[in-house]
């Protein structure tokens, strides 16, 4: 999952950066990428963090409710205790207050923000057990 990073760098938002390198690992459907698009920039009115909302989808993907064997509770379960992971190391979720006082786009902001989809690709890591894989 540390491919996450090299894409951000490389022009992927940060929701689709997490969700391309989902994608590389076999975690999640290619189909994945084109969603994970609109959640771009705090679903580009600045809510929910991209990186964050990435990491959602990815737990979704795997424990989510498919009708057939998962009833979703394990996906809440996982929702939930990395959101939990993810303020304890950052405080919110919200793109706009993560993001205070940078310019975008700028170099500055970019930097901030690889920091925080780093933070979401170690929390998948130890939620997920990824480092496995």
């Amino acid at each position: 999952m540390k491919k996450a990073n090299d894409y951000f760098i490389k022009g992927y938002s940060c929701s689709e950066a997490i969700i391309k390198a989902a994608i590389d690992k076999g975690l999640v459907h290619e189909d994945m990428l084109p969603l994970a698009t609109a959640f771009s920039g705090g679903i580009g009115s600045g809510c929910l963090c991209g990186a964050v909302a990435g990491m959602e989808m990815v737990i979704g993907s795997m424990y989510g409710r498919d009708d057939k064997e998962r009833d979703g509770r394990k996906a809440r379960e996982l929702g939930a205790l990395s959101i939990k992971k993810f303020k304890e190391k950052n405080k919110v979720t919200c793109c706009k207050l993560l993001t205070i006082g940078f310019v975008c786009p700028s170099p500055e902001r970019k930097q901030h923000c690889s920091k925080i989809v780093n933070d979401c690709v170690e929390i998948m890591e130890e939620l997920l057990d990824l480092k496995k894989c």
